[in-house]
């Protein structure tokens, strides 16, 4: 009888164990996405393992949330390829693969806006994960601000400027997490209003404080732009950020603001504990490599290969074998989009030179090209194969050897050096700035604007979206001698692979 009472009274022990105000919470984290595949040939990245790493983690801890910090829908060579209805599939392989692999919350990022508003639409619309969209608002027209929305089966669902999660462990303790985000407007669309980021941040946590425990921020800034909110936002202990592409852990006073690299090739894991005594969080971040020894879920990786198939096959389309090695860089080829758009890179002065040598023998006197055609937004290291250059130019076309004036010349790369921050800014070869005397030079020399000069330019400039008196049958463009399908010039990639292998 003294036994069973023991154990009674251990069993009414255990049953009555009191709430130890105390939560332990996981966020796994990812931001700038453009692949659903690993990178790097295989080694590093890819989405399925990112899947299994979740998944591992919230059979651990059912309290654990995968959130991404936004740039996923764009730039891909998969978002450039056209389906069987003859659209192109602007980012839909990456919404599939992010509804099976269950994400819990996401963020816009700024290249989310590099599509039109119909095919953007569409992604939202396809989507089952939740967004939160806190500074930025759909325009409909120059007043009317409404929220984007999610519409299925002909219901509207507004995307929320906050969300709230309601957690609870195994001795009962419950907690609420709130989050807010904010998006950088690096590349501002018509259809986007952006407001202030600061004071929508500010606005979003004195919604949630009240009802929240803690309040935590998924963003896609720049580290500049992360430390002012954070720094008006002191009591939220850390920020989930995007944007830069290379990881960081960064405090700024008690709070942390954390980021994870491109293309998955990490993860941060952070196992965050609040005290709701104390109301303070603790908080264990870890940087989790994405690569072969991190298991693949396998629903998702049956997803992500039916996507590769579908690119496999177009490259094959277009060149042999474009998963051979081409070339060995020692230093990194700059693809990022704010040097790209604004100065002279390595990667693009590569392209241009590439540009040069594409007409044989013939005399070129200088090529360009326009910052917007370079779609990588990272750099490229160690070996480059031919998928790489296709995702440096992922929308491909040919260029074109054009014999303009010097002044028609001088122009054009005037026009392009005032547009730097935009597709516009041009990045060439054998041609050069002189700031001191404000002069354009072609070969050491200053531009003649009455001689012709033979320049390699692509196709794509010569429409005039991005210089708008730079067309076909502008004056000061004496001749044009265009590419045909059958030539190296009918495709700029191919012109870049070319050279690449002869270095």
């Amino acid at each position: 009888m003294k036994k069973i009472s023991i154990l009674l009274i251990s069993l009414l022990f255990i049953a009555c164990k009191k709430d130890d105000n105390s939560l332990e919470f996981i966020v796994v984290q990812v931001n700038d996405v453009y692949e659903i595949g690993a990178v790097d040939g295989g080694k590093t990245g890819g989405l399925a393992r990112v899947a299994n790493l979740y998944k591992t983690l919230k059979s651990e801890n059912p309290n654990t949330l995968l959130v991404h910090g936004g740039d996923f829908l764009n730039p891909s060579i998969i978002a450039t390829l056209k389906g069987e209805d003859g659209e192109r599939f602007r980012g839909k392989q990456m919404i599939e693969v992010m509804n099976a692999m269950n994400f819990d919350l996401v963020a816009f990022g700024n290249h989310e806006f590099d599509l039109k508003y119909k095919d953007f639409q569409k992604r939202l619309n396809e989507s089952n994960f939740q967004w939160i969209a806190t500074n930025t608002q759909l325009v409909k027209d120059s007043i009317t601000k409404t929220p984007f929305f999610v519409e299925k089966n002909g219901m509207k669902t507004d995307i929320p400027r906050t969300i709230t999660f309601d957690f609870k462990d195994t001795d009962g303790t419950e907690i609420k997490v709130g989050f807010f985000s904010a998006t950088i407007d690096s590349n501002p669309k018509d259809y986007v209003d952006y407001g202030d980021l600061y004071q929508d941040a500010i606005n979003a946590y004195n919604t949630l404080k009240p009802s929240t425990d803690v309040v935590l921020g998924l963003t896609h800034l720049s580290f500049r732009q992360d430390r002012l909110v954070s720094l008006s936002l002191p009591n939220v202990p850390i920020i989930f950020g995007g944007h830069e592409h290379t990881n960081m852990l960064i405090p700024v006073g008690d709070a942390l603001i954390s980021k994870a690299d491109a293309n998955a090739k990490t993860a941060y894991v952070h196992r965050i504990t609040f005290d709701k005594k104390t109301k303070k969080s603790t908080i264990k971040s870890e940087l989790v490599q994405i690569n072969e020894s991190t298991g693949e879920d396998a629903e998702v990786a049956k997803i992500v290969q039916k996507w590769l198939m579908i690119l496999d096959n177009k490259l094959k389309e277009i060149i042999k074998n474009p998963y051979e090695v081409i070339y060995t860089t020692t230093v990194p080829l700059d693809g990022r989009d704010t040097p790209t758009r604004s100065v002279q890179t390595n990667l693009g002065q590569l392209i241009a030179t590439s540009m040069s040598q594409a007409f044989g023998d013939t005399k070129i006197d200088c090529a360009f090209v326009n910052g917007g055609s370079i779609r990588l937004d990272e750099e490229l290291q160690g070996d480059i194969t031919g998928v790489d250059i296709f995702r440096v130019l992922p929308f491909g076309g040919g260029i074109n050897k054009v014999e303009m004036t010097g002044e028609l010349l001088r122009r054009v790369l005037q026009y392009g050096r005032l547009r730097a921050g935009t597709g516009a800014y041009l990045q060439h070869y054998n041609i050069e700035y002189d700031v001191e005397n404000k002069q354009w030079k072609v070969g050491g020399k200053r531009i003649n604007k009455n001689k012709t000069y033979t320049v390699v330019m692509t196709d794509y400039l010569l429409l005039g979206f991005d210089i708008p008196f730079l067309k076909a049958d502008a004056k000061g463009i004496d001749n044009i001698t265009k590419n045909k399908p059958e030539d190296l010039a009918s495709d700029i990639r191919k012109v870049v692979i070319k050279h690449l292998k002869s270095l």
